[in-house]
């Protein structure tokens, strides 16, 4: 199996919207239901998952481009970009183990194209982006009742049926990535 046969779904939506926080909840559920899940998340900020003072710190500071450690619980690579730039999720995708994976999940890269579940609470006065993204297969909202959506509308406060949606939806979906992204990749 390779990773362009790996179903790919992401969750897009305005900052605050709470993305994590639905993943944290969905995550356990899919894994309770057999699915190794690799999760891949933008940040929009700086962040370092070492620590100054560690070796691993010092010895990437030193100079080393990339830094692998290892333990016998986990292992992290981390890699430095000589030139900062927005990352590709499709080079990000092929850093994954296929060998380890049911199912990708993807927290940002809303403007990707690839299949996402929107989140959308209408008291935060933000535009619902699925009605200018073909991806969208679902939006799941904090209002359901007020939402009229070609898609299917899920509860944003029912976890259980968003997971029950993604598990219906994995052996449905036509194409792992798009074919776009399927041609001349890494």
């Amino acid at each position: 199996m390779t990773m362009s046969t790996l179903p790919l779904l992401g969750f897009a939506a305005w900052s605050g919207t709470g993305k994590t926080t639905l993943l944290v909840q969905l995550i356990p559920l899919l894994k309770n239901r057999g699915l190794r899940i690799a999760m891949i998340k933008h940040a929009h900020h700086a962040f370092d998952v070492d620590k100054p003072g560690k070796d691993s710190f010092e010895l990437r500071k030193a100079g080393a481009a990339q830094m692998l450690i290892a333990s016998r619980h986990r292992f992290a690579l981390m890699v430095d970009e000589q030139e900062p730039h927005e990352p590709d999720l499709w080079t990000l995708v092929e850093h994954l183990d296929p060998a380890r994976s049911d199912l990708i999940l993807v927290e940002g890269f809303k403007s990707e194209c690839f299949p996402k579940i929107e989140l959308h609470r209408p008291s935060l006065g933000q535009p619902l982006l699925h009605p200018d993204d073909p991806d969208i297969i679902a939006v799941a909202t904090d209002a359901p009742d007020s939402l009229n959506a070609h898609l299917p509308v899920l509860d944003l406060n029912d976890p259980e049926a968003i997971a029950q949606f993604i598990l219906e939806w994995i052996p449905a979906r036509e194409h792992p990535l798009p074919q776009a992204q399927q041609v001349g990749r890494i």
